[in-house]
């Protein structure tokens, strides 16, 4: 019947996703039955994101459903890992067409993006909550880790930091809006693009890797701990947008923008270590992506955030943390 789960399902999940050869049965039986190519692993991984917590329930439905994929492909970009296929478990408040339509567009242009297709799920009834398990691929032996860093390693970062950060901080109300470029700060934290085909780059490259998802000093952090190593991180190194550049430049406390470029989330960058003689190699795999040297790995436990006149800089915060933070 209309409005019915699996009317639902038809309607929004069904029919738009890409089809793959290696699906052997998706959507609609009891499981999905899947093949794992030969000299390949499998690399799984599933991310939450709940309505007042990851999102607001006034954002446009197609960049929630943009969203949720993308962070989801981002820890593929981590792992080193071609996606491959995703289920969806979805909870709903009740019934939206225009909602649903808006969201299963929106996740499905990035899965079109990157060839990956739904296989299952669920629906159920409930406060909004989005649920998505993404798998994929990468060559035997091959997968990007967080416990492999080694002292002597350069850290490096894809693209820009802090733009997220500085939008969310803007809609908070914690800084005024710019006169220009709210827009481009709006795109970044709502459709964040996964650096899958640079995690892809990496494999052979990188000693370690992570996406930033909490904020470069949490997951900074994480690899650090995992490795049993220390880092330094130079804070004026840190690569930002010329829109955050402004806000830099006209910011009256260096705290402030320091804080947002080393501890706010939702940028979905990597971050990665490799042994300096391999830069070259970096710059042939990453010939058109921007990446930036902004620290080292060391012996010396601990992350150490370092200004440019040698003092150094403790984050008000080291990150997002779920259960310390909301």
């Amino acid at each position: 019947m209309p409005g019915s789960e699996l009317d639902l399902i038809e309607r929004y999940f069904k029919h738009g996703a890409p089809s793959r050869d290696d699906v052997i049965v998706g959507i609609g039986d009891d499981g999905a039955v899947l093949q794992v190519p030969q000299g390949k692993e499998l690399v799984v991984s599933v991310d939450t994101l709940l309505a007042g917590v990851h999102f607001e329930t006034d954002i446009n439905p197609q960049s929630i459903g943009f969203k949720a994929m993308a962070v989801n492909l981002s820890d593929m970009a981590a792992m080193g890992a071609d996606p491959a296929w995703i289920t969806l478990s979805l909870t709903l408040p009740g019934i939206d067409h225009g909602w649903l339509k808006g969201f299963s567009q929106g996740l499905f242009q990035l899965a079109d993006q990157f060839d990956v297709q739904l296989v299952g799920g669920d629906l159920s009834h409930g406060p909004l909550a989005i649920t998505i398990q993404v798998h994929g691929f990468v060559n035997t032996g091959k997968s990007l880790r967080r416990d492999t860093a080694r002292p002597g390693d350069q850290i490096f970062v894809t693209g820009t930091l802090g733009d997220a950060g500085l939008a969310l901080a803007i809609r908070n109300g914690g800084c005024p809006v710019p006169q220009t470029g709210y827009d481009y700060l709006c795109q970044r934290l709502d459709r964040p693009h996964p650096r899958v085909k640079e995690g892809i780059a990496l494999q052979d490259v990188a000693h370690s890797a992570i996406d930033i998802s909490d904020g470069l000093a949490c997951d900074l952090g994480h690899i650090i701990a995992a490795s049993d190593v220390g880092a330094t991180v130079y804070v004026d190194r840190i690569p930002v947008s010329p829109v955050f550049a402004t806000f830099r430049k006209d910011c009256e406390s260096v705290r402030k923008w320091a804080d947002i470029a080393v501890s706010s989330g939702d940028d979905y960058e990597l971050c990665f270590t490799i042994d300096p003689r391999d830069q070259a190699l970096l710059k042939e795999r990453m010939p058109d992506i921007p990446c930036t040297q902004i620290g080292i790995i060391d012996t010396q436990p601990g992350l150490r955030c370092m200004m440019r006149d040698g003092s150094e800089f403790v984050p008000s915060s080291s990150g997002y943390d779920h259960f310390r933070d909301g």
